[in-house]
């Protein structure tokens, strides 16, 4: 009776919050029509929900935006060097796998069978720890310096084995290089391949392993083996089809934003890229050219200068370059032997790749006056274009297809174009 009663109470007090909820409303829009949203519609408002409310305001905001827009979510882009902090290409990691579990030693008891005999089990085995490439990872930022197998369990009573280890797995993006004293190992440069780095302990032999015919009831077990350790170094190198290399504030990047998807930070100063970028290149046969805007290499760089080497590894596995010369400064094609010198140091023929000469900033003046000294130094192709105004990076995208498809070419792969 008390429970019906209070629920009809509960009822009823909802059916009077609705109804000034409603008369509250109607205060508002008159109050709104007459004088907008100011001061004297927060009173009026404030004043009828009294009148209408007894015992006052009841949980209730009477401030002026009572009909403002929801906010959607704002995408926050992150700057250049909040991105260095998620970008890590190289790491130093330490792998143990888990060790074995130790055999049982016990002997089966029961009632009418007082010699049962040894039944120790055997231990689990020590979890292995595998390298797995993943398309959906973009860095070794996730990568932790220390990865610990799980231990395999001890034998029980009753030939119980005992639990093996779970398998540990360490997700890397897909080109990293897996080295060990300075030696590569292997390159995981497909989408699930794996390496098992370490592999786990056995298990440990219970008392029922050691049972033969002249030793009825032994009592010797096994402890499981330690789990195998190593250091390795994981070593990231950008998978692209072209490789945009030039000197600090060349441009670069405002290209790859010219030609491509990719939205890198450019700005008027040097080492703006402090990240290699990949941007796609989207073509009408649906064919797609990946470009990696590598950050600027300085004279000395395979001395560790500048930026040093820790970007040089990215151009490894483009299989054509595109060199930016920026053609405002006094001598652009000095720029062209230096960065040959460069790479050549770093791996020596790395600098003989198919490759093509981009002329860029071809919008300031006496571009044009350079232009033609650059063509007659040369052998390659020089493409003049303007990342600003966007001027001939039609021909770039042409020509950057062709390269493209010399270099199927000579995989035994058609060409479409």
């Amino acid at each position: 009776m008390l429970a019906t009663l209070s629920r009809a109470k509960s009822v009823r007090r909802l059916a009077v919050d609705m109804r000034s909820y409603y008369m509250v409303g109607t205060e508002v829009r008159r109050s709104e029509s007459r004088s907008g949203c100011s001061a004297a519609a927060a009173a009026a408002v404030a004043a009828a929900w009294r009148r209408r409310v007894p015992g006052g305001v009841r949980g209730v905001s009477t401030s002026c935006p009572l009909s403002s827009k929801a906010r959607g979510h704002q995408k926050i882009e992150l700057s250049e060097k909040k991105l260095t902090r998620y970008f890590v290409d190289q790491r130093r990691v330490k792998l143990m796998a888990g060790s074995g579990g130790k055999g049982a030693s016990s002997f089966h008891s029961e009632p009418r069978k007082e010699w049962g005999g040894p039944d120790g089990g055997n231990g689990g085995d020590g979890a292995s720890i595998v390298i797995k490439a993943d398309k959906f990872v973009k860095s070794l930022a996730q990568v932790v310096p220390i990865y610990k197998g799980e231990d395999g369990h001890s034998g029980g009573n009753k030939n119980c084995y005992g639990k093996n280890g779970v398998q540990s797995y360490i997700r890397v993006p897909m080109g990293t290089v897996v080295k060990e004293h300075e030696e590569m190992v292997v390159d995981l440069s497909e989408h699930g391949q794996e390496y098992l780095a370490v592999f786990g302990g056995a298990g440990g032999k219970g008392n029922r392993f050691f049972l033969t015919n002249e030793n009825r009831a032994p009592m010797n077990t096994t402890p499981g083996a330690t789990g195998e350790e190593r250091v390795l170094q994981l070593e990231l190198r950008t998978m692209a089809h072209a490789g945009l290399v030039g000197f600090p504030n060349a441009g670069k990047s405002s290209l790859l934003r010219a030609i491509s998807n990719a939205r890198p930070a450019v700005a008027a100063y040097p080492f703006t890229t402090l990240n290699p970028h990949v941007g796609i290149v989207n073509y009408r046969d649906h064919e797609q050219v990946a470009v990696a805007d590598i950050p600027g290499i300085v004279r000395g760089a395979h001395l560790n200068r500048g930026l040093g080497i820790a970007f040089l590894r990215h151009i490894e596995r483009c299989p054509f370059l595109l060199y930016v010369l920026d053609m405002s400064t006094p001598e652009p094609w000095v720029q062209l032997q230096h960065l040959h010198y460069e790479l050549d140091q770093y791996e020596p023929g790395l600098s003989q790749r198919p490759q093509a000469i981009v002329a860029n900033k071809m919008d300031l003046p006496g571009a044009r006056e350079k232009i033609e000294a650059l063509t007659s130094r040369v052998t390659q192709r020089v493409i003049p274009v303007s990342a600003l105004t966007g001027q001939n990076t039609e021909e770039l995208i042409l020509h950057l297809r062709e390269l493209y498809d010399g270099y199927l070419c000579g995989v035994s792969k058609p060409t479409r174009w």
